[in-house]
């Protein structure tokens, strides 16, 4: 590792970009930048992401068809390890930062080290469905996975990691299944709670949620949640003449 990289980080923090530009624009979530005992690493122009915040990369990986060049000059005299890699590649930068990531972390760990994303909420869909898909994957479900992407916020809650929910009470919440069926799902403090209930891909039943009493948690039995915070306040929705089932299944 770089000399000034802890050797045994609390937490990966990676930087991704998004839109052209979108990294000097200040966002709420400024504050959620790295603490002391994390390893940075930076995904091409999350480079560019990071330094406009003052944040120390340790390692920066991807083609670098995006970062802007005094950016990757800037960190290589700060002592950071370059990763570069061939534009006609079979995975995208973040992708490839994941990898590294979990390559560098010390394998006997009792307690997986947690892993945050700091991106932009990007011009392409495709890269943003990506995105959320790779944060929900199999090979990381024993570490607490959180992204901050634009205004959003994201959890990724599995058997092994359940998650509170970040948002205040009065914000929009979704629990989308990702990668097949959520089974198990329980839920505190949201309006409309889930008990013991089963979350399929191709429904919306999970969707438009509210947070009604914070910190709200979710869990599951078995399968992958992605939950995601927009950084919206719910409209007002007027309360259902029926039942409500909180175990759908």
């Amino acid at each position: 590792m770089p000399g000034n990289a802890p050797a045994t980080p609390k937490r990966v923090v990676v930087f991704i970009g998004g839109a052209p530009g979108e990294h000097l624009v200040p966002s709420v979530l400024d504050e959620e930048q790295t603490r002391s005992g994390d390893l940075v690493i930076a995904a091409d122009s999350g480079l560019d992401r990071a330094m406009s915040r003052r944040v120390t990369v340790h390692h920066v990986v991807g083609d670098l068809d995006s970062v802007s060049p005094e950016a990757l000059e800037l960190a290589r005299l700060d002592g950071a390890t370059i990763h570069s890699h061939q534009p006609d590649k079979d995975a995208t930068d973040l992708e490839l930062a994941l990898e590294l990531a979990t390559s560098l972390l010390p394998p006997a760990a009792d307690t997986p080290t947690p892993i945050h994303v700091i991106g932009g909420g990007g011009d392409r869909l495709d890269h943003l469905l990506g995105v959320i898909l790779l944060l929900g994957s199999p090979r990381l479900s024993t570490h607490l996975v959180t992204a901050a992407l634009g205004q959003a916020r994201v959890a990724i809650v599995n058997p092994c990691s359940p998650q509170l929910i970040p948002a205040p009470p009065g914000d929009l919440v979704s629990l989308i299944p990702l990668h097949g069926a959520a089974s198990g799902v329980t839920t505190t403090g949201l309006r409309w709670p889930l008990l013991d209930a089963r979350l399929t891909p191709g429904t919306t039943r999970g969707l438009s949620n509210e947070v009604q009493v914070a910190p709200a948690h979710v869990e599951l039995q078995s399968g992958t949640l992605a939950v995601v915070c927009p950084g919206l306040a719910a409209p007002v929705v007027a309360i259902r003449s029926g039942p409500y089932d909180p175990s759908p299944a």
